[in-house]
This record gives structure tokens, sequence and C-alpha cells, in this order.
């Protein structure tokens, strides 16, 4: 049973975190829904984990961590339908300010490797530093700081994508 100290501390965790992790799992499925769903399933699994966390002040990068989990959970057993009538060329992002620079920032990003993908995407919209992205992605720190270096190197060589990526910057 948790005391009210715990449930203070993690109520408090709810009201810091729940942006960050909302855009963040936003950015990983595209889906509103299912980005809400995700972030409560993350508090959901970290309330019954909560005497679990071994460092009070990594409850960020653990929260990301259960959410990272949670997205790829979602897809293990999942079987996409396909509808082939669809042309996803004639589709158009209309939250951009210019789709062109939306699509093409989106074209780079879908280019990269899922293993350089993440870590930017943990850099940029987590506001992780390389060590915590490390221990989230459980990796060396090195092999963070590479990736981040080759993911940004490829963004800057598609020319078409020049204008958006100076946000990633």
């Amino acid at each position: 049973m948790l005391t009210d100290r715990a449930r203070t501390d993690f109520e408090r965790w709810v009201r810091a975190y729940s942006a960050e992790l909302y855009r963040y799992a936003y950015w990983l499925c595209r889906d509103r829904f299912v980005a809400e769903d995700l972030v409560q399933e993350t508090f959901s699994r970290a309330w019954q984990a909560t005497q679990q966390l071994r460092d009070p002040h990594a409850v960020k990068s653990w929260l990301y961590t259960i959410l990272r989990n949670e997205h790829a959970r979602l897809y293990e057993r999942k079987r996409f339908d396909i509808d082939e009538d669809h042309d996803l060329a004639e589709l158009v992002d209309a939250t951009a300010a210019d789709p062109s620079d939306g699509i093409a920032l989106r074209e780079s990003l879908g280019r990269l490797s899922p293993g350089h993908l993440e870590p930017l995407l943990l850099q940029v919209v987590g506001g992780f530093s390389c060590a915590e992205i490390a221990t989230m992605m459980k990796l060396t720190e090195g092999a963070v700081m590479t990736r981040l270096t080759r993911a940004r190197m490829a963004l800057r060589g598609h020319s078409s994508s020049r204008a958006s990526v100076r946000a990633i910057r």
C-alpha cells in the first residue's frame, strides 16, 4: 500500500510530465487518441510499479521508458490493414504552417532508421541528455552521441529539408 507521501509524489509527476509524455507519444504514433491512451497506460503502470523506482531523481526517464515500452506493445501483435485505394502522395499535413516544409521534414525523418530517429526525438522532443537516452535505450553514451550525429548529418544531407531541419539543430 502506498503512503500519502508516495501518492503526493505521484500526483506531482502526473502534473509535471503529462504534457511532455503526450508530445512524445504523439511523435511516436501520430494519433491523438492513441497518444492519450499511451500516456494514461504509462501512468497506470508507473502507479503499479512506484515502489520499484530505485532513483527518485530519474522519474522522467523512467516514465519515458515505460511509454516507449507501451508503444512497442501496441505493435507486437497488431496486423495492419492496408488500403491500396488511397494514394499516399495525395495526403497533406494540414497542421503544418507550410505544407511543403512539413512534408520535407517528415520525409527526411522517415528516411532515418529507427535506431537513429528515436534518440533524436528523445533529445529534441523529450529534452533528455545523452546519458539519459543511453540509459533508456540500453546503449552506451558514445553510441547515443554517434547516432545523434549521424541522424543530424543525414537530415542535413537531404537538400529538400534544409529549411525544416533548422528546428532540429
